[in-house]
């Protein structure tokens, strides 16, 4: 084991310093980060107890606390090993019935081809075994010696793994006190801080003597940071342009597993293992050679796939055969359900996220995606739909009819298959044809789901009607039937699309290796964006700016100064929105100081929003651009009741009840009676007169918004709480019998589609903190939860309730409210940010696509100023304005006919 500790410590340390040290353009890939304090003196060593010895100084930490996550998100020991089991007996079983069927079986017996006048028994088509070995040919024997040879495989890789999961089992009940029929009480959070407390006593790490809560996601998500990062780069396959098809996606399962193999796990991959990147990565003066290496290397792998693709097609087919047949038999309408995507998978996670932590963003997610992408409707589908609908229904009653009268009418050849086959078409065409008395807000169901998602392009913003919109997002989001498919037919696409897309940008990738890899001390060689280091990853636009919040404060703030460009910095605020959602899964994580300025900036930027809306009702102030804090108060209640009774209590703290936040944001410009506004007492007369008049004065652009005349007309503005209007509850009821909130892949039992009871009129009578007072049912167990049980108060919300934060730790429910608000408000500061620059956010989108093409892309060495948009001109203020009469303008979908 010391041999083995020596090696640890050498590939953890003596890196080299600076590889890359001639280019004063790139990031410093060596980070100490909370190095072990040395301490001069008396040294007490602490022995651990013989029963945990076992585990001091493990080799591949990596591989280790992957098997602890696994081992606690699949329920212990004896699940793990019986669910293998039965996936060795499955494969067994499939190879055996699928010979046995074809061999096996006397077909002109079954199907009574020979006129027997006897009746036919299953004993009789079925051949002797002498005669079934006799009919198996060569081939079939070469079948049956390879699955063999794979059982074998797979039997050995249980053996190991059944080895490696019993000493993770020991762990558990040894090290970190926890017994199997207690993993599914307890997050991970918690197991996360055993291990830690485990780790000072017994060091699992010889590097450090504590580990972070980062430190530990490093380890677990090393390979998938990278992912991410890649993706945010647009540096991996996601779409691709098919004729008649136009843009389709190709990212699988079995591309992905193809990009890991030779990116990260292969043999001959940048990775020397699970923590170190090859040194020779590190240098510029190789990245010719390397990359030609690495498209090599991408050449060989696709051929390999492309030689077995036949195989790999048939166990697929098989696979999909056993599962999905008997289902879609029983529910034809599963395939028109929807899923998230592998691309939408991975565009959408954050850097430093898990599984469960994503899996249950996405549930939260899947009904407003749903009821967004049924807000379209193609009036030809229709048409084609209710004439299929009809023909079809209409043999098929017949046929049924028929049968009641007499039931020898399912005796004749193929009727019962036809009455099968008519009645299921029937279904999915029925299916297809939408409700007409629904009305849509496509504008505000994607809001929606973009509070959830976090990640959406900000060019959408004002165009979710639009069918361009539809179908981008359609790409995140799939038809069952289409993810299918994809699935399907992925080992004949995925070849080519190695060879004609990911290998042109081996020098890319080589590049990115280079600069977005650094060492950190006690977890190895990392990507830099899971750093989550707002000042060297972060992007301008999507950050507070020491003008911004001084403007309106007479205290200076100390902000992260960015040190970044557009090569270098996080697409989409994915650095900035990583790092809130892993300061609120993680509350007791101690932040660098970048972040944690940060953070406050954020906190303090938005408290001086509300500051600011109480000057405009108040004081006279006139708005000068839409208050960013407000839009996502009034975002954040359309999610649905049980999120009013967490930002009632907010309104109420800061003098501001709901209705008048709606007259605010209803901008009626003259039609019909403006709505009262009700001030506190002590308020002069003659500022409350002057007050009225300044709002409605400020409040008239040349389009009134029919959503949010809506709210006004169908909301009771005379109730102390009032309740929104049914039109935006329609939107948002959580009704049970709509698709059972279940179709998203391998997500339906996760914490995420956990259910808040509404107390807003708790919250609204001031009985307690509704942030603790509310009663929850949970699915999936506390193992599925994000963060720890007990919620986070470091987050925008409790900034936000200010005096009114009572003793008792929030609930787990309002970390996840808490988590989208902060995503609405980014989002609302990026869209003013860009407004006040007096850009336009698809101007911007189209230059950074055409920054991110393949045959465009600048060389890594190249430092790009600025962040590329286009202000001053006529053509972009004329773009602009256009693009924000949209954006205050969501349209209303019509009737869906």
């Amino acid at each position: 084991m010391a041999k083995a500790d020596t090696r640890t410590y050498d590939t953890l340390t003596n890196q080299d310093t600076n590889p890359f040290n001639n280019d004063a353009n790139k990031l410093s890939p060596t980070i100490d980060e909370e190095e072990t304090p040395q301490s001069s003196g008396l040294v007490i060593h602490v022995v651990p107890e013989t029963s945990k010895a076992r585990w001091n100084h493990i080799e591949d930490l990596d591989s280790f606390f992957n098997r602890l996550y696994c081992y606690h998100q699949k329920h212990g020991f004896y699940v793990m090993m019986l669910q293998k089991v039965f996936e060795l007996f499955q494969f067994m079983f499939v190879v055996v019935l699928i010979t046995y069927m074809i061999n096996c079986i006397d077909y002109s017996v079954l199907f009574n081809e020979k006129d027997d006048p006897h009746k036919v028994k299953l004993s009789d088509a079925m051949l002797a075994p002498a005669e079934c070995a006799a009919a198996l040919g060569g081939l079939d024997w070469l079948v049956l010696v390879l699955a063999g040879l794979f059982w074998i495989f797979r039997l050995f890789k249980f053996l190991c793994h059944l080895v490696q999961f019993w000493d993770i089992k020991l762990f558990f009940n040894t090290a970190l006190k926890i017994e199997d029929s207690d993993l599914d009480n307890l997050t991970w959070h918690e197991v996360q801080k055993k291990i830690r407390e485990v780790q000072s006593e017994i060091q699992m790490s010889i590097n450090k003597e504590q580990l972070t809560e980062l430190d530990i996601y490093h380890r677990i998500l090393r390979f998938k940071n990278y992912m991410v990062a890649m993706m945010n780069k647009s540096l991996l396959p996601s779409t691709i342009q098919l004729p008649f098809l136009g843009t389709v996606v190709c990212l699988s399962q079995a591309l992905r597993y193809n990009i890991g193999l030779i990116l990260f796990w292969g043999p001959w991959s940048p990775f020397e293992n699970n923590w170190h990147l090859r040194e020779e990565f590190k240098r510029s003066s190789n990245r010719i050679e390397l990359a030609n290496k690495l498209a090599n290397q991408i050449f060989w792998v696709a051929v390999a796939n492309l030689i077995l693709s036949p195989f790999i097609f048939l166990c697929q087919l098989m696979y999909f055969f056993f599962n999905y047949v008997d289902l879609i038999k029983k529910e034809p309408g599963t395939l028109g359900m929807r899923c998230w995507s592998q691309y939408g998978k991975l565009h959408l996670r954050h850097f430093n996220e898990l599984d469960h932590e994503l899996d249950a963003r996405l549930t939260r997610a899947y009904r407003p995606a749903v009821k967004y992408m049924n807000s379209f409707s193609s009036p030809l589908v229709i048409v084609i739909a209710r004439n299929v609908a009809f023909v079809c229904g209409g043999v098929a009653s017949l046929i049924f009819l028929l049968a009641v009268y007499d039931e020898d009418v399912f005796q004749v050849q193929h009727v019962f298959t036809i009455f099968t086959v008519l009645g299921a078409a029937s279904v999915i065409s029925r299916s297809m044809i939408p409700d007409e008395n629904m009305i849509w807000c496509p504008e505000q169901l994607l809001r929606n789901v973009l509070a959830h998602v976090h990640y959406l392009p900000a060019s959408w913003r004002g165009y979710a009607h639009t069918s361009t919109v539809r179908d981008q997002f359609e790409q995140f989001f799939q038809l069952k039937a289409m993810y299918i498919m994809n699935e399907l037919f992925s080992p004949f696409v995925a070849p080519f699309v190695l060879l004609f897309v990911l290998k042109p940008k081996a020098l890319d990738l080589v590049d990115f290796f280079r600069h977005f890899t650094i060492d950190v001390v006690g977890v190895g060689d990392v990507c830099s964006f899971a750093q989550l280091d707002v000042r060297k990853h972060g992007n301008p636009d999507w950050q507070v700016t020491n003008s911004a919040i001084e403007k309106d404060s007479n205290e200076a703030i100390n902000t992260p100064v960015i040190e970044n460009n557009q090569y270098t910095q996080g697409e989409h605020g994915k650095t900035e929105l990583s790092l809130v959602h892993f300061t609120l899964t993680n509350p007791t994580w101690q932040m660098p100081p970048e972040a944690r300025h940060f953070v406050q900036g954020i906190k303090r930027h938005a408290l001086q929003d509300l500051n600011r809306q109480r000057g405009i009702l108040y004081g006279g102030v006139p708005p000068t651009m839409t208050n960013p804090m407000t839009q996502s108060l009034l975002s954040m209640e359309s999610l649905g009741d049980q999120y009013q009774s967490i930002i009632h209590p907010i309104l109420q703290t800061h003098h501001l009840s709901n209705s008048q936040q709606l007259g605010l944001s209803l901008n009626l410009g003259g039609f019909g009676t403006p709505p009262p506004i009700s001030l506190p007492a002590g308020v002069a007369p003659h500022l409350q007169q002057s007050n009225v008049q300044s709002h409605y004065q400020y409040n008239s652009p040349p389009s009134f918004d029919f959503e949010r005349m809506l709210q006004q007309n169908l909301t009771d503005g005379s109730t102390v709480a009032p309740l929104r209007s049914t039109f935006l509850h329609d939107i948002n009821e959580n009704d049970g019998d709509e698709n059972g909130g279940g179709g998203m892949e391998g997500a339906a039992g996760v914490a995420g589609g956990s259910q808040l009871y509404s107390s807003s009129q708790a919250a609204g009578q001031g009985l307690g903190d509704p942030r603790t007072t509310m009663s929850f049912s949970t699915r999936g167990g506390m193992s599925r939860r994000e963060g720890p049980a007990e919620g986070s108060r470091n987050g925008l919300l409790s900034s936000l309730y200010g005096e009114n934060v009572g003793s008792q730790a929030p609930s787990h429910e309002v970390t996840q409210a808490d988590m989208c608000l902060s995503t609405l408000y980014l989002h609302e500061l990026h869209h003013n940010h860009m407004r006040r620059r007096g850009g336009s956010l698809r101007t911007e989108a189209a230059q950074r696509q055409q920054w991110q093409r393949p045959h465009q892309q600048q060389s890594p060495s190249v430092v790009f100023s600025g962040s590329g948009h286009v202000s001053g001109s006529g053509a972009a203020a004329t773009t602009s304005s256009s693009t924000s009469a949209a954006e205050r303008t969501p349209l209303l979908g019509g009737k869906k006919s």
